[in-house]
Order: C-alpha cells, then structure tokens, then sequence
C-alpha cells in the first residue's frame, strides 16, 4: 500500500507542516500577482506584460521559449508584451509559472540539480510531442504538469544532503516504491512534498492532486473518493510521456509501465503499438 493510499487526504496542518519541516519556497511575488490578475473576469495584458519585464530573469527566459521552434513564428517577439499576445494569456500564465519553478532551484545549484533537469527537459520535450498527437489533453496543461510533476525532487535535493543516494538506487524501481523508501528515510515523499509546494504556488486543485497520486495507480484508477479532484487524464498522462521518453532515449519499458498502460491506454484511446510509434516520431530530442 503506497503513502498516498494511507495518508491520502492531506489537510491544511500537514501542509503547513511540510513547508515547515521541509522548507518549501513560498509562493513568489510575482506569481502572486500575475494569478490575481488572472482570475479577473478581463486580465489586463498590459499589467500582466508589466510583471514579466520587472524580472529580467524572467522575461528573458519567457522569449527564449516563445521564440524556440516549438512555437514556430515567423517573426520574433521582442518583449513580455509580445510573447503574451502571441501565446495567449493562459500559455503564458503556465509558461511563466514554469519559469519561476526553474528560477527557485536553479540547475547550477548541484550537479544533482543539473541532473534533475536534464531528465526534466527530456520529459517536457516528450510531453510537448505527445500532447499534439493524442486526444483528451490540453497542451499548455500538458505542458505545465511535465515541469511540475516531480517538483518535489528538487526541494528534497536542496533539503537532504544524501538525496543523490535514493535517486542512484530507486532510478529504475516503480515510483511506488521510491515513495515509500522516501517516507520511512525522510518521512515526506517528494508526491506529497510537489503536492505542497503546487498548492503554495496557487496551482489548481486537480492540478495538485494529480502531482500527489502521480505514482498511485491502483488508487486512482479504483476511483476511490480521496483522489477526487485529481485530474486523472493529467496522471495517465504523465506515465505517458515517461514511457515514450524512456523509448525514445533507447530504454525498455519505464518502472511504472506495467501497472499503468492499461490505464494509459484506455484513458487515451491508444494501442501498445501507437504509444512506440509515438516514440519513434521524428523532430524532438528527449537525449
């Protein structure tokens, strides 16, 4: 039985406590205010445009994305204002928050680190792929939870000096089992901890809930009512693009496959067949 399944509805103290004991980043500023203006009935592009180009950081990491080939424009941006108008506020309010997540644990900051988001970039870029070309999933959703999914791995990594240690051991293990080795090591798993963290950021609830059960399965695929809201197209999801990655990066079968295709594959309306044919897809890395 996972974490998950035995503590799985997490209330408002033991959030409180994970960012305590943890020390979770709290949620920045910037994406404070950019989600207040997002929830108003008519965003103000201009405002929104305003808080990017106040972080130089920031606006230059979001044209950098806005002018890769993934969007494929035929003329660059040249600023927030641009870039915003081009991909539509709700792309670049996900964009942005993604952004801010990579500014908070920056790649330099270990070798660890570096390795996290190496193999992050490699998910994203297999998301990204994938979410084109199957039905039922939003891109820019899509998007936002192959940089949020595993959030919790970097706070673990800045918290626990010997984290490097269960990442060696448990890379090729069923997440399942990783989640338990990180709760009888540390107590927290990094499901629970990403769980906090996108709560703390004012990411959706079924957004959050997906990252909590992204390695539960058997609960999410029973239905039982402590997932609920967890967006389960988002959970099969990401078992997805983990398996077209591992593919594509010349493996097997990823750990979690054999307990979730069945799930992937009715959730998505796909063959065993269609998911390597996805993999063999031409026109992205995920090396």
């Amino acid at each position: 039985m996972t974490e998950q399944t035995t503590n799985s509805a997490l209330q408002e103290h033991d959030i409180d406590q994970i960012v305590r004991d943890i020390g979770i980043p709290p949620c920045p500023a910037i994406l404070s205010r950019f989600s207040a203006e997002m929830q108003q009935d008519e965003p103000d592009i201009r405002k929104l445009a305003e808080l990017i180009a106040r972080d130089m950081a920031l606006s230059a990491a979001l044209l950098q994305v806005v002018n890769s080939p993934f969007y494929g424009l035929r003329s660059k941006a040249t600023n927030a204002h641009q870039a915003l108008s081009i991909i539509g506020l709700r792309a670049g309010a996900n964009l942005v928050t993604g952004l801010i997540l990579r500014q908070a644990f920056p790649a330099g900051g270990s070798a660890l680190m570096q390795r996290f988001w190496d193999k992050s970039a490699s998910i994203t870029a297999a998301a990204l792929m994938v979410a084109r070309r199957v039905r039922g999933i939003d891109l820019d959703e899509a998007h936002t939870y192959a940089l949020f999914r595993d959030c919790g791995m970097p706070v673990m990594i800045g918290k626990f000096a010997d984290y490097a240690n269960i990442m060696d051991r448990l890379e090729h293990v069923p997440g399942a089992r990783l989640i338990a080795v990180e709760q009888m090591d540390y107590q927290y798993s990094h499901a629970r901890v990403g769980y906090a963290l996108a709560r703390g950021w004012l990411l959706p609830e079924p957004f959050c809930r997906a990252i909590l059960y992204h390695h539960d399965f058997e609960t999410v695929i029973a239905g039982r009512r402590e997932v609920e809201p967890a967006n389960r197209k988002l959970v099969a999801f990401g078992l997805l693009m983990d398996q077209v990655a591992t593919f594509r990066s010349g493996g097997g079968l990823c750990p979690d496959w054999e307990s979730g295709e069945q799930f992937v594959l009715e959730t998505f309306g796909i063959t065993a067949d269609e998911v390597i044919a996805l993999a063999q897809e031409p026109g992205f890395d995920t090396r």
